[in-house]
């Protein structure tokens, strides 16, 4: 049913528990794996939001080889985008490579804290031209290959 899905990932907790759901979603396609690093543009430059994004970049590149390893077709895109683009950097990539589901984690932030501090997973579901499937922080109690499970019991 999924030949292309995207997986995206900001390196967080968060987004590492809906790394076993694209996994599954992506079993028999292609899965890519896309980081975008949000900058603050300012007088002297442009600067990452999150200073230990070269760190996030390498953990997530550790990623992309152990699920290569696993046997999965996979493929990392790291974009860049201002502070707040990440939703639309990723939707772009979706609709450039025609993607038929994209895999997010989600933080649990309450309503206020999602606008004070923004939900890229919030925005993807109004722009995105595919599927979203957002999965929710505490599902991390479930492992891999029980993605099913959780789905149906709405966990």
């Amino acid at each position: 049913m999924f030949k292309t899905v995207i997986w995206a990932t900001d390196g967080s907790e968060a987004a590492d528990t809906s790394l076993p759901y694209a996994k599954e979603l992506a079993t028999g396609g292609a899965l890519v794996v896309v980081h975008c690093k949000e900058l603050l543009a300012g007088r002297g430059g442009s600067y990452p939001v999150l200073a230990d994004d070269d760190e996030l970049q390498a953990k997530i590149s550790e990623q992309v080889e152990t699920l290569r390893g696993e046997g999965l077709d996979v493929t990392l895109r790291l974009a860049s985008s201002h502070a707040s683009g990440a939703a639309h950097v990723i939707a772009d990539v979706a609709n450039e490579i025609g993607a038929d589901a994209i895999v997010v984690g989600t933080r649990g932030h309450a309503m206020i804290a999602g606008l004070v501090l923004g939900s890229v997973t919030h925005r993807l579901l109004h722009i995105a031209p595919c599927p979203i499937l957002a999965v929710p922080s505490r599902v991390a109690a479930y492992g891999a290959g029980d993605a099913e499970r959780a789905m149906v019991a709405g966990a």
